[in-house]
Formats: structure tokens, C-alpha cells, sequence
């Protein structure tokens, strides 16, 4: 009994300069510290982490949503338009990239518009009860909403079957609770 406590103390010891240099780090702002979204520690510059049920579909990576696709050019006509980093809005801690200023303006001021349906993951899925990331190369505009899609057969299924949105819509509820992001 008395040899397990000699080496509790021993490891115990060994632990202290460790602790200490964290401790010494975090108070440095060399180390971020897990707290809320947008609390010191973190680099100037990055957007706010997910938030608990955040749900739009980004590229967990670089926090980019539709892959970095400016969502206002799919309205243009021709094919959508990748963003720049000269023009990108954070929303709900949401990267948004768009291809000029007055898209980014746009975006920004009704972006409900512009976002996309089921928050960018494919109605398709969502209709089967889950959240299947898409591909925003594969996309279509039916009435005011942008739907994105995995593939090109989700997206032909889609328009072929009108009761997949219905379904879509009845399930994002159930869908949108199980997203972690």
C-alpha cells in the first residue's frame, strides 16, 4: 500500500510543471482556452466557433459555406461563381464568400433569398431523414429557393418527383436537430 502511494505522489509531482506552463500558456493567449464563441484566446480574425445546433453545411476546415461559392451568383444566370476573400461576410458564424461588392450586399441584406434550401444540404437526403452534404456544382432554382445536390442523379430525382420536397420539408425539423457542425 505504501508503494502506490509513493508513486501517486511521484506522478502527481510530475504533473505540476506541466500544469503549471498551460496555465502560463493560456494566460500568454498562446493557447486557446474552450469557452464560449468569440471569447479572447482565440487568432484575430477567425469567425466565431459553431454554436450548439448551428446547422448551415460549410467546409469544416476553413468555416467556408457552399464550398466558397458566392450563393448570390446562382441568380445571375450562367453558372454559380466561386467568392473571393476580398469579399466575404461572417454570418451566424458563417463564411460567406461573394464574386463583387454588390453581391456581398446583397446577400447581406436578404439572405434568406439567397441561401440555400435545407441549408445547403441535399433535399434529397433530407426527404430519407438525413443530412447528406451536396456538391454546389450541382444545384437547381425551383420557384425562390436554391436547393443544392450531392450528385446529378439526386438532383434529376428531385425535379422528376415533387413529393420529395413535400417529404423534405415534413423532415428538416427531425433532420436539422441531429446536425453537429
Amino acid at each position: 500500500m505504501r508503494r502506490f502511494g509513493a508513486m501517486k505522489a511521484a506522478t502527481w509531482r510530475g504533473g505540476l510543471p506541466l500544469a503549471a506552463c498551460c496555465l502560463w500558456l493560456a494566460g500568454a493567449g498562446l493557447v486557446a482556452r474552450a469557452s464560449t464563441p468569440g471569447a479572447p484566446g482565440l487568432p484575430a480574425g477567425l469567425p466565431e466557433l459553431p454554436a450548439l445546433g448551428e446547422v448551415m453545411q460549410r467546409d469544416l476546415r476553413t468555416g467556408l459555406a457552399i464550398n466558397g461559392f458566392d450563393p448570390v451568383s446562382y441568380r445571375l444566370g450562367g453558372r454559380p461563381t466561386a467568392g473571393s476573400p476580398e469579399y466575404e461576410l461572417v454570418q451566424d458564424g458563417i463564411v460567406w464568400r461573394f464574386a463583387s461588392q454588390a453581391n456581398l450586399e446583397a446577400f447581406r441584406d436578404a439572405p434568406a433569398i439567397y441561401a440555400p434550401a435545407f441549408a445547403g444540404f441535399d433535399p434529397t437526403g433530407v426527404a430519407e431523414g438525413a443530412a447528406v452534404d451536396s456538391d454546389p456544382s450541382q444545384y437547381a432554382i425551383i420557384g425562390s429557393r436554391l436547393f443544392l445536390f450531392r450528385t446529378a442523379e439526386n438532383r434529376h430525382r428531385f425535379l422528376q418527383n415533387a413529393g420529395l420536397l413535400a417529404q423534405a420539408k415534413d423532415r428538416w425539423n427531425s433532420v436539422r436537430r441531429f446536425v453537429a457542425r
